[in-house]
């Protein structure tokens, strides 16, 4: 887009087509993005038959945040490495005041982890920007066991456009979907009729989904705390030393932080069991002692 917009705003005028094949991109996405820099607030004046220009601004600042998207976890590994960049950089501050000036922002990013995903991505992204039902067909349900079709009014991105929260028509309930357990996804003419029924659960620093919240604290030794950190990234604010040490090189830290479910956490105590000791959090106690009899009942 950011390429697009360069092209739109150079000396040389291009048609729709040129811009297309310039990009590598369908002349039905160059249109689809025309539209978006003017809900942004950008000014695109059509010069003639297929030549469109960017021109001035309508509005005095335009709103970056239908252009370009930070999910929060994204924006904070960002803003880690500019930190990381020594004092004397001259980029470093210029770089801060980019991030920061996208850091809220609330639109699709071009998400591939592979191509089939890309195009799945794209669907719901038009669908939620057009308010239309999709059908996700032949979804492997992780819960039920069962794969299916689902009639859902997709409305919301979660992390990294892994997956989608929609509102099930069916059930009549909010749930989420993992774009990978799609098999194809179908874009029906019917508008939305339960959007003042959306709502997206809030996400934890493990990204699991919850309304309610859950107060944890572990006492973990520096594989554990480097670990974390590295896997789940939002957690380091919650981290701190134990005051503590076990030995010379064996430093302590303390993990004291909320959840929304124990699956995230759950399964990051279960994988480091010998370094992570569970001060407190009782539902997490017995999740761990729920999963550890299930895995003895299967050895």
């Amino acid at each position: 887009m950011l390429r697009l917009m360069a092209l739109l705003s150079s000396n040389i005028m291009y048609t729709v087509g040129e811009l297309a094949d310039k990009l590598g991109m369908s002349p039905r996405t160059i249109y689809r993005y025309l539209d978006t820099f003017k809900e942004a607030g950008f000014s695109v004046e059509k010069v003639s038959d297929y030549v469109y220009r960017l021109t001035t601004l309508k509005t005095s600042v335009a709103d970056l945040s239908n252009i370009v998207h930070f999910s929060d976890e994204e924006a904070y590994i960002v803003h880690s490495l500019i930190d990381n960049l020594d004092n004397s950089n001259t980029l470093k501050a210029g770089l801060k005041r980019k991030l920061a000036a996208v850091y809220d922002s609330t639109s699709i990013a071009d998400y591939v982890d592979r191509r089939s995903n890309a195009r799945l991505v794209q669907t719901l992204a038009e669908a939620m920007k057009e308010r239309k039902v999709v059908v996700l067909e032949g979804y492997a349900s992780s819960h039920s066991g069962e794969t299916k079709d689902y009639r859902v009014e997709p409305f919301d991105f979660t992390s990294n456009y892994v997956g989608i929260w929609a509102y099930d028509t069916a059930d009549r309930m909010n749930k989420q979907f993992t774009v990978l357990r799609m098999t194809d996804v179908r874009k029906t003419e019917d508008d939305w009729a339960f959007a003042g029924a959306h709502h997206a659960a809030p996400m934890d620093a493990f990204r699991i989904h919850g309304q309610e919240t859950f107060h944890i604290v572990l006492k973990m030794n520096n594989r554990a705390r480097n670990l974390m950190v590295e896997e789940y990234p939002l957690t380091e604010q919650d981290i701190r030393p134990a005051g503590t040490d076990d030995g010379p090189g064996n430093r302590t830290w303390i993990y004291d932080g909320l959840v929304r479910g124990m699956n995230g956490i759950g399964r990051f105590v279960l994988g480091l069991s010998d370094s992570i000791t569970v001060v407190e959090g009782e539902a997490l106690k017995a999740f761990l002692r729920e999963r550890a009899e299930g895995i003895l009942d299967h050895t």
